[in-house]
């Protein structure tokens, strides 16, 4: 502890908002994807943090209580700039399954093999992420993840990416398909890194036109359901070529995740 008690916190605080389940989406996607729970069994060392948890240290407990069904033995760490949010969430900690300390994208001195840093970057700069992201996947231990994203307020609309040290690595859209009148509805919630991208030219753009397109043809499915309208949507934007990486498992869910590359900015 007196290493890390020498860093310099990284980041600006966040607005601190948060609220029950809102994060339910990715971390139903970070117990159930093999990129992130092989990450997970492999490690020397179980540690995940959750960076930027806010207010509340609710999404810390439920991420330690999702992660525990993957590794029994897996550490939370919730980390926050804010000294008066970390006292907050004190009478949370149950040591060593969860805990909480004041840090930023240093990841307070510790080598985690996953981060969650969501609703984090928003307040930043598009030209200041590159920098977030390489201090904090600088820090992963061997074969550690960062997953990096936003969501609305009730967890219904989420965009994320995936990175490892080598960069990114994927990025997934995940919603509640009966919230949406069309897939672009969750542009809104794309992470820093692409929410001023979204324009013609741009890669991501050209992810939602084909996404809508494809959500139009699928329109003969409405009788089945929402869910079976965005498990067609995805088939069919697969068969455009685009690298759809997971299955239709995963898309009823209202999921779908892509290499990096098909979005990433130009």
């Amino acid at each position: 502890m007196a290493g890390r008690a020498r860093l310099r916190p990284v980041g600006s605080p966040t607005r601190g908002t948060t609220n029950p389940n809102r994060l339910r989406r990715v971390d139903r996607w970070l117990t159930g994807t093999a990129q992130v729970t092989a990450a997970l069994r492999d490690a020397t060392d179980p540690l995940a943090i959750d960076l930027g948890y806010g207010a509340s240290p609710v999404t810390a407990v439920e991420l330690a209580a999702r992660l525990a069904t993957v590794r029994t033995d897996v550490r939370v760490l919730g980390l926050e700039l804010d000294p008066d949010r970390v006292a907050a969430a004190r009478p949370a900690a149950d040591p060593p399954r969860l805990d909480f300390a004041t840090g930023g994208f240093e990841l307070a001195g510790t080598r985690p093999v996953l981060v969650r840093a969501f609703n984090v970057l928003r307040q930043y700069s598009e030209e200041e992420v590159a920098d977030a992201w390489a201090t904090m996947t600088a820090r992963l231990a061997p074969g550690g993840l960062l997953v990096e994203g936003t969501c609305d307020e009730l967890g219904r609309r989420c965009c994320w990416v995936t990175l490892s040290a080598a960069g990114p690595r994927t990025f997934t859209l995940a919603c509640l398909p009966a919230d949406l009148d069309q897939p672009s509805d969750l542009a809104p919630r794309l992470p820093k890194a692409l929410i001023h991208r979204n324009v013609p030219g741009e890669r991501v753009h050209a992810l939602f036109t084909d996404l809508d397109r494809c959500w139009a043809t699928a329109a003969p499915l409405r009788g089945f359901g929402p869910r079976a309208r965005w498990v067609e949507t995805v088939r069919l934007l697969a068969a455009r070529d685009w690298p759809v990486r997971d299955t239709r498992r995963r898309w009823r869910l209202g999921e779908v995740t892509l290499d990096w590359d098909a979005v990433s900015p130009s």
